[in-house]
């Protein structure tokens, strides 16, 4: 199993960039395990509480789940990846069965902060977009998907999203063997990538 990750700040474009690759190659070789899956379930916590919390940070990851599923995973086991509810921010009782494939891609922004993680990647990309586009990305996600407002979304993003990515996500970028400049919406890297993928395949 060759093993692919790919990281950058939020609203980087990662989800794009996976789709645009998947898009390129046979799909049934791939398999696809999302960092945000593994948010540590903090449903004993009241919902006011928990919007509190702070989820751009390492901790916020129960690393030691998504790093025994890798292995499960290189070792030819079927994992069942937790689902995570951003309405809530609750880990849901229902998984998802994720089969191993040749090929594995592992995304999140905070992959490459963990040591355990990156030491299962054969390949490491980053995706480099400047502040400014990324939290335009960020906020119309957010709305549409997430249930928030524009205010909270800009509220959250100077409070934990900020100062997160210039502590721990920007500084892991040298963690990576490969920078995507423009993120998920460079075709020509997607297109790099595809193909590095599929002469793996053969």
């Amino acid at each position: 199993m060759y093993v692919i990750g790919i990281a950058g700040g939020s609203g980087s474009g990662k989800t794009t960039l996976v789709e645009a690759i998947l898009s390129r190659i046979p799909r049934e070789e791939i398999a696809i395990l999302p960092q945000d899956a593994y948010y540590r379930d903090n449903s004993h916590i009241p919902l006011e509480e928990r919007f509190k919390l702070n989820y751009d940070h390492p901790d916020s990851i129960e690393w030691e789940l998504m790093h025994k599923d890798i292995q499960k995973l290189k070792a030819g086991e079927i994992v069942a990846c937790p689902t995570y509810s951003y309405l809530t921010c609750t880990r849901l009782e229902e998984t998802v069965p994720v089969a191993p494939k040749k090929i594995l891609l592992v995304e999140g922004i905070l992959i490459y902060t963990s040591q355990m993680i990156c030491s299962e990647l054969d390949m490491r990309i980053f995706l480099e977009v400047p502040a400014d586009q990324r939290l335009t990305r960020i906020i119309q996600r957010d709305m549409e998907s997430r249930g928030r407002t524009a205010l909270e979304v800009i509220d959250r993003y100077y409070k934990t999203v900020r100062p997160m990515h210039e502590e721990f996500i920007e500084p892991s970028r040298q963690q990576a063997d490969m920078l995507v400049m423009g993120g998920g919406l460079n075709c020509r890297a997607a297109e790099f990538i595809a193909a590095s993928i599929l002469e793996k395949l053969k």
